[in-house]
């Protein structure tokens, strides 16, 4: 073989090999947070109880049974006293339940799924059981979702969107959801990340949300505002005609 056919095989033969590189080394994705795992040393206490603090509740549609937040979790009592039955355990801090318009649902506010957001679950309150385990309404993943009430169809929800700024301890808006989830339909706006807005509650034909707001002079939070000047009003939203109006706006404020 001369010279020149020999040069030629060595340049084929080269040219067919592919380059070979070492892959960088890949560091394991860490896994989702789980608010329900235990992330140190844990301890179960066991205490009793006939009072608390700081609860919200709300009562059954046949006015038979109270649902109530203690310590960041659910319980059901007969409204004549009794016992109370617990819904929710756990590190998870379960708050502000509502029931159903037709009393077989729970709405309520959980961090179980990383931050504050919107769930429900399925109870039977006559065997003061959890019927149906807790599903997400909202999926918010930046901002806190909190007090959710129902529309009186049952099919939605209405639930505050909690943003903060500095100093202040928040704004909010209120937002609607289907009862199976969604991005959520926006009902108020904010004026700013720094004067609240929340607490909503829904006229029995569904027509209105009554709603309290900071409707002080803006646009920051002050802590040292004239409590014998207008601070908090109760407005309403008309959502067939979007108007709202100020329904209660005296000295000192309304709010709930």
């Amino acid at each position: 073989m001369n010279k020149r056919l020999l040069l030629s095989f060595c340049v084929c033969f080269l040219g067919s090999v592919a380059p070979v590189y070492a892959a960088p080394d890949k560091k394991p994705e860490p896994p989702p947070w789980d608010v329900s795992a235990a992330h140190g040393p844990t301890k179960k206490i066991a205490f009793s109880t006939d009072e608390g603090t700081w609860m919200d509740l709300d009562v059954s549609p046949d006015g038979k049974t109270i649902v109530f937040d203690l310590l960041g979790d659910l319980y059901l009592l007969p409204i004549e006293g009794g016992k109370a039955k617990s819904l929710t355990h756990g590190p998870a801090f379960d708050v502000q339940p509502r029931f159903s318009p037709d009393g077989k649902e729970i709405a309520f506010t959980s961090d179980r799924g990383g931050g504050n957001n919107i769930w429900r679950m399925g109870v039977d309150v006559r065997a003061n059981v959890q019927t149906a385990k807790p599903v997400a309404v909202s999926a918010e993943k930046f901002r806190l979702m909190n007090n959710p009430v129902w529309t009186p169809d049952g099919q939605y929800l209405i639930a505050r969107k909690h943003f903060s700024s500095e100093r202040s301890l928040g704004a909010g808006e209120l937002w609607m959801f289907h009862r199976s989830g969604g991005e959520g339909l926006q009902l108020t706006k904010k004026k700013n990340d720094q004067q609240d807005q929340g607490e909503p509650a829904i006229s029995p034909d569904g027509r209105y949300v009554y709603f309290s707001e900071d409707v002080s002079a803006g646009p920051n939070f002050q802590y040292n505002k004239n409590v014998h000047d207008l601070i908090y009003a109760i407005r309403r939203l008309d959502r067939r005609s979007g108007e709202f109006e100020n329904i209660i706006a005296t000295p000192g404020g309304a709010v709930r």
